[in-house]
């Protein structure tokens, strides 16, 4: 019999008293759990296990289990060698259709398992199955099924689903970036307007601007396209606009929106990257003129300012262990090349030689406010001098010291990248930069003191590194602008910690 004493004692140790649904459904019969030390014997009803944890519902609640401190006697209990993982995908319907097939086929390839896709079931767009090949075992079951934003979540809360993929991620959801992508203008081929700024494009959005002469084109009324109002795209560029999207022809999918504007010769619309044919890009610039261009590099450091980050986010709740080595699956190479396949950007870490980066040393120049000085820019081009930046970036919660869901990974990248050595002969530097409000001097000390945070928490991060692997800091405020601080964004842009890596000539000791 389990006395009180015991019983609390047996809990402590052993379960995490929870409400949340079953992790992985099963039948439920009857089992018995009984501690290895035999003193201890828990009768139950099995709902689920996920190849470390047992679900059962007893006479004190559902509790969540331990398999490593229990033995499993009933005709339920699993066979703990090859346990099986339902895998419930939800959420952006363009982005899962490209992604998530090959990232599961990859994965399954990697852990040298064979991967068949499957009748969907219970409203499913996809599925498939992980196996081993030799005696047609399945270890898991995977599916995905499109869903809008609010009903995403829901399952995900639920237990409807194991992950949503998404777009936009709550700043506590544990999400992980998976691939990138970028917002674009778009528009019919032969639509001869020359350019379009983001402040006129983001007019256009709000419905202010209702004709392309008002962008330089002819004098012809704009028909604006868009996905629903509710759909993950249009929520998070009306979260950048911070207003409502005022289309006038509204499309169930990127596919169909892009095949109608190819075919409006007045229509504009934005879409992802990957998802504009046969539409074509129009050509953006920011307020100051400068071209804004989509390429790998500048949306990986998010100084595009229509960067759309895909995100996998795992349920509030123990996921089963082949979906938590999925997760960790897709920050390997062989997952990038994956979305890079499915016309996607990948998360790699690319560098780039300063020095071949023109357009940032005009708008240092032309965007340099009257409080930055000749000796400020010079002190920048000597520190450029001989540089190349990689593509991570660090950006903050707005109003906030705390890394943004991105940067959280960068930061975890750069460490990995450190650690295992990916910078001989080389110093780090850490580049603080400011938007322009305020008195430059407040500015520049803004600038180093975010520089500085990033070093700390890398530092947290990442305690077995050394001090001197620890990349050195640098502020330099406003003297090196990404883009016009007249918008939010422009602002945002400009309100970074960049990483350079220049070479250490330092002679090594004798």
């Amino acid at each position: 019999m389990l006395t009180r004493p015991g019983a609390a004692i047996f809990f402590a140790l052993l379960f995490f008293l929870s409400q949340s649904p079953v992790v992985q459904p099963a039948q439920a019969q009857d089992i018995t759990l009984t501690s290895r030390e035999g003193n201890i014997v828990l009768p139950g009803s099995l709902q689920g296990y996920d190849g470390e944890f047992y679900r059962i519902e007893t006479a004190w609640g559902l509790l969540t289990v331990d398999g490593q401190g229990v033995i499993c006697e009933g005709p339920a209990c699993p066979d703990l060698t090859t346990p099986h993982a339902d895998i419930r995908v939800v959420g952006a319907p363009d982005a899962g259709a490209r992604l998530l097939p090959g990232l599961f086929s990859s994965f399954a390839a990697v852990r040298g398992l064979a991967f068949r896709e499957v009748t969907p079931q219970n409203g499913a767009a996809w599925a498939a199955q992980i196996y081993k090949a030799q005696d047609d075992t399945v270890l898991a079951d995977v599916s995905f099924s499109p869903m809008l934003p609010g009903p995403a979540q829901a399952a995900l809360a639920s237990g409807a689903a194991e992950m949503e993929l998404s777009a936009s991620p709550s700043r506590a959801s544990g999400a992980r970036p998976i691939a990138l992508d970028a917002l674009v203008p778009v528009m019919a081929p032969g639509n001869p307007t020359p350019k379009i700024s983001t402040v006129n494009l983001a007019k256009v959005l709000a419905g202010q601007l209702k004709n392309w002469r008002d962008l330089g084109g002819p004098d012809m009324p704009i028909v604006l396209h868009a996905l629903a109002p509710d759909t993950d795209m249009t929520r998070a560029l009306s979260e950048r606009l911070g207003a409502p999207i005022k289309a006038d022809i509204v499309h169930p999918d990127m596919q169909h929106l892009a095949e109608a504007v190819a075919k409006d010769p007045w229509a504009l619309a934005i879409t992802g990257r990957a998802e504009m044919a046969p539409a074509i890009p129009a050509p953006l610039v920011d307020s100051c003129g400068f071209p804004l261009l989509p390429l790998p590099i500048s949306v990986k450091a998010e100084d595009y300012p229509l960067a759309l980050p895909q995100f996998l986010i795992p349920a509030p709740r123990r996921i089963p262990v082949f979906a938590r080595e999925f997760l960790e699956f897709t920050a390997t190479p062989r997952a990038g090349h994956v979305v890079s396949a499915a016309g996607f950007i990948d998360r790699s870490v690319e560098a780039a030689p300063m020095t071949q980066d023109g357009l940032r040393l005009i708008n240092a120049i032309l965007g340099a406010g009257d409080d930055v000085t000749l000796g400020d820019l010079k002190r920048l081009a000597e520190v450029m001098n001989g540089a190349d930046r990689l593509s991570l970036t660090f950006r903050f919660e707005e109003n906030t010291s705390i890394l943004d869901a991105t940067s959280q990974e960068n930061l975890a990248q750069l460490a990995r990248m450190i650690a295992s050595e990916s910078f001989p002969s080389k110093t780090l530097i850490l580049a603080g930069f400011s938007d322009g409000k305020g008195e430059a001097s407040a500015n520049k000390a803004l600038s180093a003191e975010r520089a500085e945070r990033v070093a700390q928490d890398l530092a947290d991060l990442a305690p077995d590194l050394r001090a001197d692997q620890i990349p050195v800091t640098e502020g330099f405020g406003e003297a090196l602008p990404m883009a016009c601080d007249e918008t939010v964004i422009g602002r945002r842009l400009n309100r970074r910690v960049e990483v350079w890596i220049v070479p250490n000539f330092t002679p090594e000791p004798l």
